[in-house]
């Protein structure tokens, strides 16, 4: 498809990456698939590609490739990345997702649209008031599965799934694969390709990881010291709470950072600004809290700080891979006190390696803290093996000692 290819290039696109070079040529040839693979390795160019082509040999008629998305920020990353690829294409695409008025999405639905790009809700919404129709639809994308699981809209996704036709082709992309999601894939595909990139619910090898012993009420003062002296150009710092989020945005723009904050208790428009400036370079500090987690596609991430650790191991693989995105490297740093050691060990348990201790010098924790921070019993060859284990100095970050 000259267009396409063209649109490709365009995009400076030259070797497919491992989920691209096995999905395109399976969602080419009409086959169902369920593809696992860890976040950052190119899957929604896995899909949209071959779906706009397929697209282009079909009739015109209604909605006939839907891909639903967990959040609006993933919606729009995926909107634009299908306007890239199909501005020499006779596509039409529409988004819809919650946060900003109906009238606007509706109005783009009766211009037509081939393909829709929708959060489940939004979408129910407009399939309520009829506004859409999805009865000339051939091809459903399920994006970021496991994600929806975790916000709870599997029972939207099953309604969704009720209005569809029975014959059509049927795509699952996740990066992990808990057990809800393969009931969700056995009740919905038709003997599918099955596609594994990398392990489950394990960073990708060019994240370099490390963590930073400190007391809790010092967290906010290393971050500082770190983006001083540290090559920290774009950095992504997650906390676990928008009031969180909140507060340590205000103290990082007493600092002089140029700093904005991304949580769902801001509107869509300030959530659209705090993301557009960080792409442009007008920010660089985001501070969020897991909504940025997944859909955030920046170039370009050199750091991602975890302020506080998520409880929850899957998460802190999806925070990491928001940097060494498409094969480039980065560093992922986490800011870890002594309430936080078990969330370590578990994350250590389910990446299958044990990841790099330093301290700070006149950040040093207490003996107590010191002592919670030692490593989980896991051989040496078995962290090796894992290739979980990057020992590392992070750039210009000064006089440090390890734990």
């Amino acid at each position: 498809m000259p267009g396409l290819l063209h649109a490709v290039r365009d995009a400076q696109y030259e070797t497919p990456t491992p989920i691209q070079a096995q999905a395109i040529p399976i969602v080419l040839g009409g086959n169902d698939v369920l593809a696992c693979a860890q976040t950052g390795t190119g899957k929604t160019a896995a899909f949209l590609l071959p779906i706009l082509q397929r697209l282009t040999q079909g009739e015109r008629g209604g909605v006939r490739a839907l891909v639903l998305t967990p959040t609006r920020e993933l919606a729009a990353q995926i909107a634009e990345d299908a306007h890239i690829y199909s501005k020499h294409l006779r596509i039409r695409t529409a988004v819809a997702f919650g946060g900003v008025g109906l009238g606007p999405q509706i109005t783009q639905l009766q211009r037509g649209a081939d393909l829709l790009i929708a959060t489940p809700g939004r979408l129910l919404d407009h399939l309520e008031r009829g506004t859409v129709t999805l009865s000339s639809l051939t091809v459903l994308v399920l994006d970021e599965a496991d994600r929806m699981l975790d916000m709870g809209f599997l029972p939207d996704v099953r309604r969704i799934l009720r209005t569809v036709p029975t014959l059509r082709q049927t795509l699952l992309f996740s990066a992990t694969m808990p057990k809800e999601i393969e009931h969700l894939a056995h009740e919905t595909l038709r003997s599918p390709t099955v596609i594994t990139i990398g392990r489950k619910a394990t960073p990708v090898a060019t994240v370099r990881q490390v963590l930073y012993a400190v007391e809790a009420e010092r967290k906010r003062d290393l971050l500082c010291y770190l983006l001083r002296h540290g090559d920290m150009r774009q950095v992504l710092v997650f906390t676990r709470t928008k009031l969180r989020a909140d507060r340590l945005t205000k103290s990082l723009a007493q600092s002089g950072r140029r700093v904005a904050v991304l949580h769902g208790g801001k509107s869509q428009g300030a959530r659209t600004q705090a993301l557009d400036g960080f792409r442009r370079g007008g920010v660089d500090v985001l501070v969020a809290t897991d909504l940025a987690a997944r859909g955030l596609d920046v170039d370009g991430i050199s750091h991602v700080v975890n302020f506080d650790v998520p409880n929850v191991p899957e998460d802190y693989v999806h925070r990491i891979g928001r940097t060494a995105r498409a094969s480039a490297t980065g560093d992922a740093i986490s800011l870890v006190s002594s309430d936080e050691v078990d969330f370590v060990h578990e994350i250590e348990r389910v990446i299958g390696g044990a990841i790099p201790r330093q301290v700070v010098k006149g950040f040093e924790p207490g003996a107590d803290t010191i002592r919670r921070f030692e490593r989980p019993a896991v051989s040496r060859s078995a962290r090796i093996a894992s290739g979980a284990i990057r020992h590392f100095a992070p750039r210009g970050h000064g006089n440090r000692r390890s734990a």
